[in-house]
């Protein structure tokens, strides 16, 4: 339908955080008009028994479904005028509207509210002269023991043990049944297979399988602990009975050159270790340049306060969550209001380095992109084009101009400021 914008009543109320309330009015005959046209056009395609299809009287219509037209009406000029009206106001919603004080009676002019959430407008003025700490990211002789030691595990081979007591990172295979009152068992049970001290089971039940040997059976009063998943389970307890099937040992290859030759393009176990240092190092440095620039941004924050609103929080906060529509309201409410902190200054973040790449031109280019891509090729002996039909198809071109364009906007940060290396 279309609807002269310069016949509507329209006022805007600003309100907190970017929310605004947009009160419309719409006059009588406007609506009688919209009215009109509804009844006219079902009278065009209704069929009632006594006329022809087409041929119905537009009375007839209005007397038979006068409610449902004037709600279809209602409907419709709601939508029109509200569109109308952000446009003649050159608003752009960033939420869902509510409509708020309907009122409408026949004759009468229509009126309405409707509250949105604009874009935050906002400046950045202070950009430099900040002092931030890099912390220390040297890497402990114990840190690459512990990689090494994993690598042993993955190569290791699991030897069967018939005799002893499980202990701790042996396998074990298990089969579980619940007791009834008689102590004799309340269900077929389960088979298991879990690594001792792993976390898999509940310690009640790792207690039990350590009393005994392969073969063996034993019967146990078991207690669900307070951070057991299912919270309507915690702290019940029930009587188990547990088969212990058999237990395996993992025997690890020694740490030599024979396990670096096994695991990687590599000689001596001596460069394994480097290369391992390496990596290490090199994430370490990573994480380091992430605490300097969270820090960075929060100063920035913290010296050009700006308020975001309520809606943006709530779709991050909910992104965190995940599959918010399947938790119950009163529950989704508590986990939004303890993220809510978080969520708004993670929000916040997003907003200030999204500003500064517009207003500084820092944004990625095609170029730039195509520069990365070609990077990326050539580290993998790929080729550029197929790399960029790969990350087109998995969606993730977006993401890599986010990527390069938040490296430009921090390269040009820490150039701005003071970056001291912790002791």
């Amino acid at each position: 339908m279309n609807l002269d914008v310069s016949s509507l009543d329209i006022s805007v109320e600003e309100e907190a955080r970017w929310r605004r309330r947009m009160s419309v009015t719409v006059p009588a005959d406007v609506v009688q008009a919209e009215e009109r046209r509804a009844a006219g056009e079902l009278a065009s395609r209704a069929r009632l028994k006594g006329f022809r299809k087409g041929r119905v009287p537009r009375k007839v219509i209005e007397s038979r479904f006068g409610g449902a037209l004037r709600q279809e009406a209602l409907d419709k000029l709601i939508g029109t005028a509200y569109r109308e009206a952000l446009a003649a106001r050159e608003l752009r919603p960033i939420s869902e509207g509510a409509i708020e004080d309907l009122k409408y009676e026949p004759e009468q002019d229509l009126t309405f509210a409707i509250t949105f959430d604009v874009e935050p407008v906002f400046s950045v003025e202070k950009l430099s002269g900040f002092s931030v700490e890099r912390p220390a990211q040297e890497i402990s002789q114990e840190q690459v023991d512990g990689v090494l030691a994993r690598i042993q595990e993955q190569n290791g081979v699991w030897r069967p043990l018939e005799e002893g007591s499980p202990e701790e990172k042996d396998m074990v295979s298990v089969h579980i049944a619940r007791l009834g009152e008689d102590d004799e068992p309340a269900d077929e049970g389960r088979d298991y297979e879990l690594v001792i001290g792993s976390g898999e089971a509940i310690p009640d039940i790792e207690a039990g399988i350590r009393t005994l040997e392969p073969g063996s059976t034993g019967d146990f009063d078991i207690t669900f602990p307070d951070d057991f998943p299912d919270e309507e389970r915690r702290g019940d307890q029930e009587r188990i009975r547990i088969t212990l099937a058999a237990r395996k040992t993992l025997e690890v290859p020694a740490l030599d050159d024979d396990l670096a030759r096994q695991v990687g393009d590599f000689e001596t176990i001596d460069e394994l270790t480097t290369k391992i240092r390496e990596d290490m190092t090199k994430e370490a440095d990573q994480q380091a340049d992430a605490v300097v620039r969270g820090r960075l941004v929060d100063l920035i924050i913290d010296a050009n306060p700006f308020e975001v609103p309520a809606s943006m929080v709530e779709r991050y906060a909910d992104g965190i969550i995940g599959n918010p529509g399947e938790i119950d309201p009163e529950r989704l409410a508590e986990f939004r209001a303890q993220i809510a902190p978080e969520a708004e200054r993670a929000v916040k973040r997003i907003l200030v380095i999204e500003k500064i790449a517009q207003e500084h031109e820092l944004a990625a280019t095609d170029d730039d992109i195509d520069d990365r891509v070609e990077e990326i090729a050539e580290a993998n002996n790929s080729d550029a084009a197929q790399v960029y039909a790969q990350l087109q198809k998995a969606g993730r071109l977006e993401s890599l101009e986010r990527e390069l364009t938040e490296k430009a906007v921090f390269d040009f940060l820490m150039n701005q400021s003071e970056i001291i290396d912790a002791a």
